[in-house]
């Protein structure tokens, strides 16, 4: 059988900006970076992390549960900090011409922190607890396109797609895909046994978490500090503060308002990403009267975009046109319009639903993305004049994603998103997906979603995501208003690569691996 080797997909050609050339901005500037030293005990404060969080890999959701994944945890593959995919469990991977049977060489002399060797059935088994009718994973979707996994030798992995998918070594970065210890016909899971670079020594979700370098991990390349306590402060001035104080040494998710100040202090760096972060509204489209489309047009005319980037980002993003990529993602649809704040068009769309005005109410929380609360007050003032009541309905922070998110019928959300447009599609919409927070279904976006994964002539598949676009644009329940840059803040006394992962917050969330004390 003829085969296509692959042991680096270089993304440098696929991405134009993202996360293959975002660089760490850091105000001031500093000069050449220290060489990575091992030694310190890091403490880092996270705007995210519930109580009701659990170590189910299907069910992560936020960027707690996800740093402390990618720390304790090992994935076949990894997102380079320049976008690039290399390999991690997996030692080297090749594919058919036609992408459709991949085979992924497993690294030898890997164990899990219990001491237990890593085998081809754990991996194996991991995936599978992603697979089927009856896993309710977020993952579901991304691996739904597997249709069978077989073990040639004891360290081959070869996975049959049901077409082809040039991406696919993409779909296995996904952190919701780690290397567990197989059990009873399934994975271990409640152990937080994982293969990782740190490893989990307490954990109270919710509330903060210790780690330990792995002594026993396969790269030396990683892993600098010797012990790392993380901290779920979602409330912000109390992480800001404890930054300020010295208590902490990183806090994610700053207040935009407040970083010119915040850049002054000559302890802290503040750092700026832009990548594929974005702030959305979502509707749920099987609930009255999001699903009539005209509503959910007459609500996306009716907030208004530059002024969310000015007041809630300050500047720090950019416009959103209601689809979950950026122009600077491959296949970007350059014929899309931009959509802009029109009351006229807003009250047009109503009376095409029936409907003189609307009233209805929006859940959000500082949860959900920072300044959700503000923004709701702008988006209910917006809407004021397409004649639009919207009450902006304040939630608590704590539990909100398992509580408000999905179960609300109009709620703010935050979107890390993806630098493969197939996978943020498959991940949020298509029918029946786990966080299609939408709930929206559209046959001729699952048609050509599906054939666009599999098509390899380029021209083609730029015709398909485009149409895909503009479905997403006009059709779904999602109100994209803008595009955030990711803005964290440092204490000096870490030291950071000169290339930062854009793929998601904080270094892709491999913070605990990348970063070390100078």
């Amino acid at each position: 059988m003829s085969l296509v080797t692959s042991n680096h997909l270089n993304r440098r050609n696929f991405l134009k900006t993202t996360a293959a050339t975002a660089i760490a901005a850091s105000w001031p500037m500093g000069g050449a970076v220290a060489a990575p030293k091992r030694g310190g005990h890091l403490r880092i404060g996270l705007g995210h992390g519930q109580t009701t969080d659990t170590h189910n890999p299907g069910t992560y959701e936020n960027d707690f549960v996800v740093g402390l994944s990618y720390a304790i945890h090992g994935r076949l593959v990894e997102v380079a900090p320049d976008g690039s995919f290399i390999p991690e469990v997996a030692q080297s991977w090749e594919a058919t011409p036609d992408a459709a049977i991949w085979r992924f060489k497993l690294r030898k002399g890997l164990s899990f922190h219990s001491g237990k060797p890593v085998t081809a059935e754990d991996v194996m088994a991991s995936i599978n607890f992603h697979r089927g009718e009856k896993s309710a994973s977020a993952a579901g979707p991304l691996v739904a396109e597997i249709q069978n996994i077989t073990i040639e030798g004891d360290d081959i992995l070869v996975f049959a797609l049901s077409s082809g998918n040039a991406d696919f070594p993409f779909t296995l970065t996904d952190y919701h895909l780690t290397i567990l210890p197989a059990k009873d016909d399934s994975i271990d899971w409640k152990s937080a046994d994982g293969c990782g670079s740190y490893i989990l020594k307490d954990i109270k979700f919710g509330v903060s978490a210790l780690l330990e370098r792995n002594p026993n991990h396969w790269r030396d390349d990683v892993a600098w500090f010797d012990t790392i306590e993380m901290l779920a402060l979602v409330d912000q001035n109390a992480r800001t503060s404890a930054l300020i104080a010295g208590d902490i040494d990183v806090a994610d998710r700053l207040d935009l308002k407040t970083v010119n100040l915040l850049a002054r202090n000559q302890n802290i760096d503040i750092n700026e990403i832009a990548g594929t972060q974005h702030f959305a509204f979502s509707m749920s489209t099987n609930k009255a009267p999001f699903d009539d489309n005209h509503v959910r047009m007459a609500l996306k005319h009716a907030i208004n975009r530059e002024e969310l980037v000015e007041k809630i980002l300050f500047g720090f993003g950019s416009v959103g046109n209601d689809i979950p990529v950026g122009p600077n993602q491959k296949f970007y649809n350059t014929d899309l319009e931009q959509r802009t704040y029109d009351p006229d068009k807003a009250r047009w769309h109503l009376k095409q639903a029936g409907m003189d005005g609307l009233s209805v109410s929006l859940s959000v929380a500082d949860a959900a993305f920072n300044g959700a609360v503000d923004a709701g007050s702008l988006f209910q003032n917006s809407a004021k004049a397409a004649g639009i009541d919207l009450k902006a309905v304040r939630e608590p922070n704590d539990g909100y994603w398992s509580n408000v998110w999905m179960h609300k019928p109009f709620s703010a959300v935050y979107w890390d998103g993806r630098p493969v447009m197939d996978k943020m599609f498959a991940s949020a919409y298509t029918c029946g997906a786990p966080w299609n927070d939408t709930f929206w279904c559209h046959e001729r976006f699952e048609q050509l979603l599906v054939a666009a994964r599999a098509e390899l002539d380029e021209a083609k598949r730029q015709e398909m995501y485009f149409e895909i676009q503009e479905i997403v644009h006009n059709q779904s329940g999602a109100i994209i208003p803008m595009f955030a840059n990711y803005v964290f803040g440092t204490s000096k006394k870490i030291g950071k690569p000169d290339i930062i992962g854009s793929n998601l917050d904080l270094d892709g969330s491999r913070w605990a691996e990348r970063w070390w004390f100078v």
